[in-house]
């Protein structure tokens, strides 16, 4: 089966109680949310409503992650071998 990686950082892998996943590929990214909220449910209040999301280290629109979509979002397909970062908000003092 093939792959992508997905990276947890800050709230996302306490949330999770993991620095990673392996999760089964292609996967368009608009059903990423729905499947880790799946996985860890819960998880899309507490953390992805608020958080970045990279794919490959470039940042993406997750399609109908802030409520309805529009029909410009564009779908990016995460490819197996791809790494996907989450990325909550972080607070400096």
């Amino acid at each position: 089966m093939s792959t992508f990686t997905i990276l947890y950082f800050a709230a996302a892998s306490s949330y999770t109680g993991r620095s990673s996943d392996s999760l089964p590929a292609p996967l368009a990214a608009s059903k990423l949310f729905p499947l880790l909220e799946q996985k860890y449910p819960g998880i899309t209040k507490k953390v992805l409503d608020s958080c970045l999301v990279t794919v490959n280290l470039e940042y993406v629109d997750i399609p109908g992650a802030s409520g309805a979509s529009t029909p410009e979002e564009e779908d990016v397909v995460i490819e197996a071998g791809s790494e996907v970062a989450i990325i909550p908000p972080v607070s400096s003092g």
